[in-house]
């Protein structure tokens, strides 16, 4: 396994994630977009996503839209969380949930993506169209992580 996939949480054998992953609770599957390398945003999500309760399978930056789908269905999580800040997100988003919800068995998964999703002023319509197109949930601007908790506490038991 290579340095950096060990890392953020990547793993070569998608049984052993399952295994890991299916026994613990309430999992979460966290990725950014395949043109994001950012990496702060993923390593605090983990932590505060693990400290809710959750059980994190992060697959680090720039993961191509196969590497989620095919992790996705191996884990089956709770919730997918797509964490954005390079400003791509609205269209890199848009192309990840149209894959996502075309696999028939991730098709009710919840969704949610947040962070910087574009450059410019179309917040709401940012929301409304990711919205429209299967996300569970927009988190972006200052109640994002208030949000999110709100949905956590749906999951955690």
């Amino acid at each position: 396994m290579r340095p950096d996939a060990q890392q953020f949480g990547r793993r070569t054998s998608t049984s052993t994630i399952s295994q890991d992953l299916s026994s613990s609770g309430p999992t979460a599957l966290l990725t950014t977009t395949a043109s994001d390398a950012h990496t702060w945003n993923l390593v605090f999500l983990q932590r505060w996503l693990e400290e809710s309760g959750l059980a994190v399978l992060n697959l680090g930056p720039c993961p191509p839209v196969g590497l989620v789908i095919a992790e996705a269905t191996s884990v089956v999580p709770n919730l997918i969380v797509v964490s954005t800040v390079n400003g791509h997100g609205v269209n890199d988003g848009l192309q990840l949930i149209r894959a996502l919800r075309a696999v028939p068995s991730l098709r009710a998964t919840r969704v949610v993506i947040g962070g910087k999703l574009g450059i410019g002023l179309g917040g709401r319509r940012y929301r409304e169209r990711l919205l429209s197109e299967g996300f569970s949930a927009v988190l972006d601007g200052e109640d994002g992580m208030s949000r999110l908790q709100t949905l956590l506490a749906t999951l955690v038991v």
